[in-house]
């Protein structure tokens, strides 16, 4: 498999030539795929089996897929980076669960791939289910994984508004998005800049205050690709599950057309 590596950046021109057209006239559009748990067996709706992520990741190879940061997309929507390349597509994954770091990262170092980590910094080296920071850093150095916000502590936004007061919920806001960007850099030595929302909730007013809070792209769950006719902070993110192996990885690829 090691010479598999690097296969995600040399250009098969003969694969590519079978892989599906995205996007129309001059605009792109890229698939972001999000994971959240792996293992050997899928107990939840979010827990992807670690040998669907691998096939998965070997479809993307055999089908002339590019694997490419998720950053470099982010920079062509905003438009100050030029376009992603052909047939492109970027895998992330969410929370910060242990199974990121014992059944995700080596499959990104055996495949040499880009991902982006969005982390909820009050739970690692804590809850027993997540990441130590120790493991992080690990990833964070390999140059493969990339490490954002995913709020401070993962809230319910539409609860805490209706639970708080206009002003307390504005601090609760601003501490979920400020604390978990200090935090992240402060232990990681890095420079935040992107969100995704928890649970996919969001809304005008959050946006605005992410902005604020110096994020420059922040991330949904709504099943579409993602590119410059997007808000780049409600970008959308396709939430990958344990049945979308074989066939239905394939169709879920195919649906980002527009």
């Amino acid at each position: 498999m090691g010479k598999l590596r690097s296969i995600f950046w040399i250009p098969l021109l003969a694969v590519f030539f079978a892989a599906p057209a995205w996007g129309s006239g001059t605009e792109h559009v890229v698939p972001i795929l999000l994971y959240h748990r792996f293992g050997p067996v899928a107990r939840d709706a979010m827990t992807v089996r670690t040998t669907v992520f691998a096939a998965q990741l070997e479809y993307l190879r055999s089908h002339g897929y590019r694997v490419v940061p998720l950053k470099e997309v982010v920079a062509y929507i905003r438009g100050i980076g030029p376009p992603p390349p052909p047939h492109s597509v970027v895998i992330t994954a969410d929370d910060g669960h242990q199974s990121v770091y014992t059944d995700l990262f080596p499959l990104v170092r055996r495949y040499h791939i880009p991902v982006t980590l969005f982390i909820y910094p009050s739970a690692i080296s804590r809850a027993s289910y997540a990441l130590t920071w120790d493991e992080l850093r690990t990833m964070h150095d390999s140059g493969l994984v990339d490490i954002q916000s995913h709020t401070y502590w993962h809230p319910n936004f539409r609860t805490e508004k209706k639970r708080l007061a206009p002003q307390a919920y504005a601090k609760f806001v601003a501490m979920q998005l400020e604390r978990s960007k200090a935090t992240l850099d402060k232990e990681l030595g890095i420079k935040v800049d992107m969100l995704a929302w928890p649970y996919g909730i969001y809304d005008e007013g959050l946006m605005r205050d992410a902005a604020g809070a110096g994020y420059v792209a922040a991330f949904t769950m709504v099943r579409a690709p993602a590119g410059p006719a997007d808000d780049v902070m409600a970008l959308p993110r396709y939430l990958v599950t344990d049945q979308d192996a074989g066939k239905a990885f394939g169709r879920l690829l195919k649906t980002n057309s527009r």
